[in-house]
């Protein structure tokens, strides 16, 4: 690792790894898999307890087919009220209003600390399917989100769906 003054105080996370995230996040352009996974190894893990609140969400433009679903269901990002009371699904209704669609992602959710790609970070697991969400820090109001679980329920060509969070 290089020295400390390269590095955000708050989080560690170097002004490049702050920068590329910004670039990815404003051009919607296609983005490589890889690329992302690349991003996700340079990102802090972040503790269940820390991410309490709501968040606003969007999907990194990979053509996974979750990006559709998504897009067509309104969502709007992700409600973590406790650890064992999680909203993955939270949409926008034909009111405007913000509703937890309950049918689509097979009930709620629960927050827990899982080790992923060899890390301890917050995971949100699905209560009615076999998909885990998990998270990394680009800063205190940002999340990285990488969709795992059961191969044919989440992969789509072998890819995993990536997003972020950006807290409300």
């Amino acid at each position: 690792m290089t020295s400390n003054s390269q590095f955000t105080a708050s989080t560690g996370v170097a002004p490049a790894v702050t920068a590329r995230w910004a670039a990815l996040r404003e051009s919607g352009a296609p983005v490589e898999p890889a690329e992302l996974d690349a991003l996700w190894a340079l990102l802090e893990p972040v503790d269940a307890l820390e991410i309490l609140g709501q968040w606003r969400g969007f999907a990194f433009p990979t053509g996974h087919g979750i990006e559709r679903v998504l897009r067509r269901s309104r969502w709007y990002g992700k409600r973590f009220v406790a650890l064992d009371d999680a909203r993955p699904l939270l949409c926008v209704g034909e009111d405007g209003e913000l509703f937890s669609d309950v049918e689509s992602g097979r009930g709620e959710a629960s927050l827990w600390n899982v080790e992923f790609r060899g890390e301890v970070t917050a995971t949100m697991v699905y209560d009615g399917m076999p998909v885990l969400d998990h998270f990394k820090r680009l800063d205190d109001r940002t999340l990285m989100g990488i969709m795992n679980g059961k191969p044919s329920v989440v992969l789509d060509g072998g890819r995993h769906f990536y997003f972020g969070l950006e807290r409300d």
